[in-house]
């Protein structure tokens, strides 16, 4: 992989560049379409060829779990398994380390509460402490040699270590791949958080250790939590490690703030000459407010989720589909989008295609959040060439 910085930003830390993979060239500041199990829902390949995407991002665990790493190795890799012929970067398993365990046992989820904010938190950490029934069991347990999973399909036990993570990240065959990792809680105490960010360094020198194929490169996973002398400790350990690039991922506080003062930390304290990863961000506010920080590469299921849940995005704003206002609607989501369900459908024809809960909707609703997170990102570039940003 080499990575090419082709202009910055005179007002931030915002910059254009280039990412070369042995599967082709990504522009950023660029959104990664999260294609979680080898596919993105409701899409096939073509698709997202027409749509300009120019990078996904598949899930380790689940590919583990189902059809296995090593069928998917036979087939040719991911490459071929899923007939894609760009790029594709897979995570470590890092994130299911979080999700299956304080995820479920703190009911923190991907998007849905993912920054608790002040009244949440303190109504949880009562709730923990008084060890409400209620609450979820984790699915995981972390020792300093790794992670013992329990499969949600059908209950079997599985080992992760830093060594199995990048095993089976080489039988998928991405370009890109990512060390695995402790991802924290935002409801995690420093004392806790400081433990994990040890166990997540111990982990990335085993994960390039463990590392065999060159065709590969490898990003570094930041840890710390919301708290800043753990953030720049963590920046600095990875950026003395001879990674190919950073992933900033974790606890981002408990508020849209804390995120920002940790890529204030953090940023400043990497190698300019790598690429930055904020890792399962995608909020359009969250991406600007990112890219001027220095972030090169996103990825989220919002927009991908939404779309299934009648919630599209619109350069005027998000609207939900399925309301009674679009009924008669014959307009497009958006005048001035582009993409095939925009210059093909009207809003009262997909309002139709969500109440009768025909699988054509979900299609059409993904196409065109997709294809406006693309051109968002082709307009945050054109932003900062301009001198804009």
């Amino acid at each position: 992989m080499i990575f090419k910085i082709i202009k910055k930003s005179r007002k931030s830390l915002a910059r254009i560049g280039k990412l070369i993979t042995p599967h082709g060239e990504i522009e950023t500041p660029n959104f990664i379409t999260v294609g979680t199990q080898a596919t993105v829902k409701t899409l096939d390949s073509d698709d997202l060829k027409k749509l300009n995407v120019q990078i996904i991002l598949c899930n380790t665990y689940h590919l583990y779990l189902r059809p296995g790493a090593t069928v998917i190795e036979k087939a040719g890799g991911l490459h071929k398994f899923m007939n894609w012929k760009g790029p594709i970067i897979t995570d470590s398993g890092g994130f299911q380390v979080f999700s299956l365990g304080f995820g479920l046992e703190h009911g923190i989820g991907k998007i849905a509460n993912i920054f608790p904010g002040k009244e949440e938190y303190e109504e949880t950490k009562e709730l923990l402490f008084n060890k409400n029934k209620s609450q979820k069991p984790k699915l995981v347990e972390i020792n300093n040699k790794g992670v013992v999973f329990t499969s949600h399909l059908d209950g079997s036990k599985h080992i992760f270590t830093p060594k199995k993570s990048i095993e089976i990240q080489e039988h998928l065959g991405a370009d890109i791949i990512l060390a695995f990792d402790e991802c924290t809680s935002p409801l995690s105490s420093y004392e806790y958080t400081k433990e994990a960010l040890k166990r997540t360094h111990r982990w990335a020198e085993e994960c390039l250790k463990a590392k065999t194929k060159k065709n590969q490169a490898i990003f570094g996973i930041i840890q710390g939590g919301e708290y800043e002398d753990l953030r720049k400790e963590g920046a600095k350990f990875i950026n003395s490690l001879p990674f190919d690039g950073f992933g900033v991922g974790g606890s981002l506080g408990k508020s849209k703030h804390d995120m920002l003062s940790v890529l204030n930390w953090t940023i400043p304290l990497l190698d300019e000459n790598k690429p930055r990863h904020l890792l399962g961000i995608g909020k359009i506010e969250d991406i600007y407010e990112s890219v001027i920080r220095g972030i090169d590469l996103f990825d989220c299921v919002i927009p991908t989720r939404e779309a299934r849940n009648g919630r599209l995005l619109t350069q005027q704003g998000n609207i939900n589909i399925e309301n009674t206002q679009f009924k008669k609607d014959f307009k497009p989501i958006d005048k001035n989008c582009n993409c095939y369900t925009c210059q093909n459908h009207t809003r009262a024809y997909i309002n139709h295609l969500f109440k009768a809960k025909e699988l054509l909707g979900y299609r059409l609703a993904t196409i065109h959040n997709i294809c406006f997170m693309i051109e968002l990102m082709k307009k945050i570039r054109n932003e900062i060439a301009e001198g804009l940003i």
